[in-house]
């Protein structure tokens, strides 16, 4: 793993967890689970695979402190900092380009800052298998075993096998989907051949830089112009200046899709992208009643709720069911399960004071 880095990307906002996710405290920095906040368990994740020195973390200038402070043993150089988000496949190439300043032979395992994984050692041994299969010249990504037909999240359709890394499965990848309807959905869950997309990526660094060059011009030269001004003084300002011209570009939509060589190792990780509340409720396990209970809730007669209570006042519901309630000292959300995806439409609509 001697060329090898982990790459965080750490840079959202994390809008559909409003109230608690703020613009000052992102999803990344929530404690969700246990005592550790996202970004830490996503740095925990890693510890016996890759030293500290070989984690680069991707993020805005506003949050370097905050996600500093939380590992204060990663060092402050390997912080990269966007001037502006331009979707991830722009901050997988500022990495990209990083890294390979430090190390023309760099691999990258590229990961979010704000999911969540059960199964630490399985991921593990996944992401060496990946970066086997990456040495072969392979774009690599984990495929999540998928538990439902789940409409939320991008689906890839498994094709031809590969030989094993670490005795797991590889396969080429056939096509990336989008989110499917819920037909779609189910007809996937059934086929047995699609997998959920977790947009974690394993791949060299030229590697993916040659398929920027061929599927994402404008980002490749803006690449270029920042290797050509590595290190001196206006180097800052050509990045201002290079990244304000790019589109918002997912890596899926510029890169995976149309990329030759792509491999997917399917794994069970016991995976979620805690993409909205109901993701976070289902990852908790509920009493007899269906209810999960955080903080000081009083049920009569309810089922299958979720309360989240900040701070000392006591929730107390009758006769509801299905719902979500999260209670923060200046702003109080309830939504039924089935809307939590509507979260966002409630923050579009917010006054400052409560972003």
């Amino acid at each position: 793993m001697e060329h090898v880095y982990a790459v965080i990307m750490a840079g959202g906002g994390g809008t559909r967890l409003w109230p608690l996710s703020r613009r000052e405290q992102p999803k990344q920095l929530l404690t969700l689970f246990g005592e550790r906040s996202l970004f830490q368990l996503a740095v925990d994740r890693l510890e016996g695979l890759l030293p500290l020195e070989q984690i680069y973390v991707v993020t805005a200038a506003e949050q370097v402190d905050a996600l500093a402070a939380q590992i204060p043993d990663l060092p402050r150089e390997n912080f990269i900092v966007e001037p502006e988000g331009r979707g991830t496949a722009a901050c997988i190439g500022l990495a990209a380009a990083h890294l390979q300043q430090c190390d023309p032979d760099a691999v990258m395992i590229v990961l979010t800052a704000d999911h969540f994984i059960r199964r630490v050692e399985l991921f593990q041994r996944a992401l060496r298998a990946a970066v086997e299969v990456a040495g072969r010249g392979y774009l690599v990504t984990l495929g999540i075993e998928p538990t439902y037909p789940a409409m939320g999240y991008g689906y890839i359709n498994r094709g031809d096998s590969l030989p094993l890394a670490e005795d797991l499965p590889i396969y080429e990848v056939r096509e990336f989907k989008e989110k499917p309807d819920g037909e779609q959905a189910v007809e996937f869950f059934v086929a047995g051949t699609y997998y959920w997309n977790s947009g974690m990526f394993i791949w060299s660094a030229a590697r993916i830089r040659e398929e920027f060059a061929r599927h994402m011009p404008t980002l490749s030269m803006a690449l270029r112009d920042l290797d050509a001004a590595w290190g001196a003084d206006g180097f800052a300002d050509v990045l201002r200046a290079r990244w304000a011209l790019l589109e918002k570009t997912p890596i899926d939509r510029g890169v995976m899709e149309k990329a030759a060589q792509v491999a997917m190792i399917p794994v069970d990780l016991g995976w979620s992208d805690v993409g909205s509340w109901k993701a976070v409720a289902e990852l908790y396990p509920p009493d007899a009643e269906g209810n999960i209970s955080l903080g000081k809730h009083l049920p009569v007669s309810t089922t299958r709720t979720f309360v989240l209570a900040q701070g000392e006042r006591l929730i107390a519901t009758i006769g509801v069911k299905d719902l979500i309630i999260v209670d923060t000292p200046d702003a109080l959300l309830v939504a039924a399960v089935d809307q939590t995806e509507k979260v966002r439409d409630v923050v579009a609509q917010l006054p400052v004071s409560y972003l």
